[in-house]
């Protein structure tokens, strides 16, 4: 047998944890008595006693805000001394004195700042878009402020969830928030269309993390069962920002300027940066103690090595001490998966626009996404010590179809919130503040559906059949968009969107219940990264798909239009490029080229719901096939 650098004692002892649930990161003070001492020497030799570990509280979760260092000493009291202080103790988590916030409320209050002017920020770009792409005189490219935003983030996301488990979730959050602010000074300030989109970028690099690190926060605070529930809370928070966001950007737009939307949002950011750097805990989310003993402690006795199975700290316990945290990043890995979807998505937003679909230059690009991806498939099952995205989780059946529903949900209604402005902005000529506030009941039907979900998921335990509901409810609004919104849109027809947002609002609490459930915690990171850049996919695949859809159908039936007023081909030419490259065009044009546009207009965006209800009716085909686990 090798020198043993670990020992391992267990004594039996009754289960301080019970039955019931666990929240993850909150033990019981019996569980916390009953730890371990690890102490790192200059040496680089490290020793781990593991004492009074009942295998009946295997899977009891440490606090990752306890261990700040690789330097940690935790000892367990005798029966002869006082308990020990520890930095947050379960009253004081639990319990509020009306004096201070506790922990868990300062976490939960900074991240209610951040997703409530994330959001705000993205429900202004769709109420704003066309206005700001115009003043550019640049329409055709108005969705590249949304798909620039959503290209960044699918770039940054998957490596988001891994730096947070290296780093831990506050360092990463902060620099979430700080390129948010930087990006939102930069549109702020752009003297030209591509300025204003470099700007966009950099807060979709930011607003990748942004989302990860607070699902992970709340995977670390709370329960499965619970999941949902606090889900919706910062659901509500994210949506009573989008329904904020659009009419107050849009009042900005028309009263002084749309580039005050975004300067005034840099403070807000910075601010939150400040907050989090000083109130979220320090340290590391938890991994399992078996994998930290394997790679630390050889144990030649498979017995003593099986019994390991609880959890501490990767702040206390390196994993490897020859690897730094920068080691453990797998930037290889990120790379090839940033350049694979890149390469995808590039294609589908100028192919047929500035480039014919069989140009050379489309066919590379798609070809390089082959290369890139192929690459990353043999990095990540081969050589990556830590995969950015454990290929694994692509064999859980539950964890492709989240994905699937994820993305498809998303494609749809961003297709609507992408059209919703510019059909009444067409159609009734309405205020960018007027056009933003039609997207009001959308959102507000997703925070209904968001509590709903919650509510339903918290007492029942399933979230199989509120899935299928919810995006059944999608695809049963954006029918009636499709039959309904012809251009003489009353006030009760505008509330057809409502069943999208409701819709929409229980997809993403039971989908993020269903991830949670169907991976253990160490996975948890990359498969919530997952969802998310599932979901940047959807967002850019709907933008792109329907921004198509509308601006093609536009030009081939204004053509058709013109032609029947006498109008000849020169002139159609000119009447084409500027109705479809900037909607205030309409103000400069009467009579019959008047009502072609409006006509072109309408049918376009008709078309673009088809869009919606087929991607809707496939996530409710894959949530029939969701594997259903346990809470």
């Amino acid at each position: 047998m090798g020198e043993r650098r670990g020992s391992l004692n267990p004594q039996p002892g009754p289960s301080a944890t019970g039955a019931g649930e666990r929240t993850p990161l909150l033990p019981s003070y019996e569980t916390r008595n009953r730890l371990w001492s690890f102490r790192s020497s200059s040496s680089s030799e490290s020793s781990l006693t593991i004492s009074s570990l009942d295998s009946s509280e295997s899977s009891a979760f440490i606090p990752w805000y306890w261990a700040e260092s690789n330097d940690v000493e935790v000892t367990p009291p005798t029966p002869d001394t006082d308990p020990p202080e520890y930095p947050e103790d379960d009253e004081a988590l639990q319990k509020d004195d009306g004096t201070s916030l506790n922990p868990i409320k300062k976490v939960i209050a900074i991240l209610i700042l951040g997703m409530f002017t994330a959001n705000a920020d993205g429900s202004l770009v769709l109420a704003t878009h066309s206005t700001i792409a115009s003043e550019f005189n640049n329409l055709e490219a108005s969705s590249w402020l949304l798909t620039s935003f959503a290209l960044a983030g699918a770039s940054c996301q998957s490596i988001s969830g891994q730096l947070s488990d290296i780093f831990g979730r506050r360092p990463i959050l902060a620099l979430s928030y700080t390129l948010f602010a930087v990006g939102c000074a930069l549109v702020g300030v752009g003297q030209s269309m591509w300025q204003v989109v470099l700007g966009r970028s950099i807060s979709g690099a930011g607003g990748s993390a942004m989302g990860v690190v607070a699902a992970l926060l709340i995977s670390d605070l709370v329960p499965l069962r619970d999941v949902a529930a606090w889900q919706a809370g910062l659901n509500l928070a994210a949506t009573t920002g989008r329904s904020l966001g659009g009419p107050v950007g849009g009042f900005l737009a028309d009263t002084i300027g749309w580039r005050w939307s975004f300067t005034g949002q840099a403070p807000i950011f910075l601010l939150a940066t400040l907050l989090s750097w000083l109130f979220l805990p320090r340290g590391h989310p938890t991994v399992h103690v078996k994998d930290i003993v394997e790679d630390t402690v050889p144990i030649d006795d498979d017995s003593e090595a099986n019994a390991i199975n609880g959890d501490l700290p990767p702040s206390t316990v390196p994993q490897q001490e020859s690897r730094s945290s920068l080691a453990r990043i797998d930037f290889l890995g990120a790379f090839l998966l940033a350049i694979t979807i890149l390469a995808i998505l590039i294609p589908l937003d100028i192919g047929g626009k500035s480039y014919a679909w069989t140009h050379p230059v489309i066919l590379l690009i798609f070809t390089t996404s082959l290369i890139a991806g192929l690459l990353f498939f043999a990095v990540e099952s081969k050589w990556a010590p830590e995969p950015v995205f454990p290929l694994e989780l692509l064999q859980k059946r539950s964890i492709v179809n989240s994905y699937f529903i994820t993305g498809a949900m998303t494609a749809a209604q961003l297709g609507l919130m992408f059209s919703v402005p510019i059909y009444f902005q067409v159609t009734q000529r309405v205020s960018n503040a007027k056009a933003g506030a039609h997207l009001f009941p959308a959102v507000m039907g997703n925070a209904l559906g968001a509590i709903v979900a919650g509510i339903i998921i918290k007492k029942t335990g399933h979230y199989k059949k509120t899935l299928m509901m919810g995006t059944f409810a999608s695809a049963f609004s954006y029918f009636l968009l499709f039959v309904r919104w012809h251009g003489d849109t009353n006030t009760l027809e505008s509330l057809y969107i409502i069943p999208s947002g409701f819709g929409m609002g229980i997809t993403q609490t039971a989908i993020f219940t269903a991830i949670q459930a169907s991976v253990d915690h160490r996975k948890k990171a990359p498969a919530i990264a997952g969802m998310y850049l599932t979901s940047q996919l959807g967002m850019i695949l709907g933008l792109a798909i329907v921004s198509a859809v509308v601006m093609e159908t536009v030009r081939w039936k204004l053509d058709k239009l013109l032609i029947s007023l006498d109008i000849s081909e020169a002139v159609r030419a000119e009447i084409i490029e500027n109705a479809a490259s900037n909607i205030d065009y309409l103000d400069q044009v009467s009579g019959g080229v008047y009502d072609a546009i409006v006509e072109s207009y309408i049918l376009g965006l008709e078309w673009s719901h088809l869009v919606s209800i087929g991607s809707s009716l496939f996530a409710f085909s894959a949530s029939a096939f969701l594997r259903e686990e346990k809470l």
